[in-house]
Formats: structure tokens, C-alpha cells, sequence
């Protein structure tokens, strides 16, 4: 099973340092650890999502691996030279993109995020996902990192934006269109 963390607070980070999963110590707030920490959270508001009631299963068991994908996302950024994100895991979330969407009505205006509490949530996991996504860009100009990462966190944020507008209609609620402010 690994490693096990029998005590949590360990005091080595007290000083604005983390350690990354080669062992190398880094400022909590380098480009690296940014990049994975916004993985993180973005995982966390995928839990959020999941914690909706009455989920379609095909969307739950989909977030439920996506948290898995997010979390080997997470250790491949914590280890420099990792690539564990493969090209079959973006071309997944295409398939389910496409399936999700083809039961949709075509969006002619843009959406507000909310709609329902379900919906709500993934847009802010939508969010959440763009900004690791720019992280992990960011990461990328200074070090290297799987291409793949980043392909597979910009599908994502399309799929959690499809997402959102199935949990609307499941719940039966309506999607918020953007009315923007006639010009004066």
C-alpha cells in the first residue's frame, strides 16, 4: 500500500518550503506546487459536484474517475519527469463530451453559472479547472511537463461546462442565459 501518514503535521513546510515527490524541496508557492495545488482543489470541487443528490449514475461514476485521473494528475505534477496522464484519457472524455452533448439542445447564447445546485457546482469546477489548466501552463513555460496534461484539463472543463447543463435538466431547472447590457 505504500507509504502511510501516521502523523499528519510533520513542521518541515514552517518555513514556506514543500517537498515534491522526488524529494526536492520548493516554495510552497513555485509554479510547480501552484500547478498541482490548483489540481487539487479542482478534485475537491469535483467531490463537491459528487455530493449532489440524485446524480445520473454515467455522470457520477464518470467524476468518480475523473477524481482518480485528477489525483494521478496531481502526483505526476509532484514528481518532475512523471508522465502518467495518457492520450486514451483525454479521447475518454471526448466520448462521454460527445454523448452528453448529443442529448442537448444546441446553445445559440452563453450560460450563467447556476441553474440548480448540481449544475452550480460543476460550473465552479469548471472554473476551478481552467485556472489549473493555466498553472499547469505556466508550469510548462519553465519546465517540462506532459502535453497530455494539459490536453486532458482543457477537455475536462468542456465536459464539467456539458455537465452542468444535463444536471440543470435533470433537477429541472432552467439554464440562466446571459442577457448582456443593451448598448446606450
Amino acid at each position: 500500500m505504500g507509504n502511510r501518514l501516521t502523523k499528519i503535521y510533520t513542521r518541515t513546510g514552517d518555513d514556506g518550503t514543500t517537498g515534491l515527490g522526488s524529494g526536492e524541496r520548493v516554495a510552497k508557492d513555485c509554479p510547480r506546487v501552484e500547478a498541482y495545488g490548483t489540481v487539487d482543489e479542482l478534485n475537491a470541487c469535483v467531490g463537491l459536484v459528487l455530493a449532489t443528490p440524485g446524480l445520473p449514475l454515467l455522470i457520477s461514476a464518470s467524476l468518480t474517475e475523473i477524481q482518480h485521473r485528477l489525483f494521478d494528475l496531481g502526483g505526476e505534477l509532484a514528481v518532475p519527469g512523471r508522465d502518467v496522464i495518457l492520450p486514451t484519457d483525454s479521447s475518454d472524455l471526448e466520448r462521454l463530451l460527445d454523448e452528453l452533448n448529443d442529448a442537448l439542445p444546441p446553445l445559440k447564447d452563453f450560460v450563467l453559472p447556476g441553474g440548480t445546485p448540481g449544475a452550480a457546482s460543476c460550473h465552479l469546477a469548471r472554473t476551478v479547472c481552467r485556472r489549473a489548466e493555466r498553472r499547469v501552463i505556466t508550469l510548462q513555460r519553465s519546465e517540462p511537463v506532459n502535453a497530455e496534461a494539459v490536453r486532458y484539463l482543457n477537455r475536462l472543463s468542456d465536459l464539467l461546462f456539458v455537465m452542468s447543463r444535463v444536471l440543470c435538466r435533470v433537477d429541472h431547472g432552467t439554464e440562466v442565459i446571459w442577457k448582456p447590457r443593451p448598448k446606450l
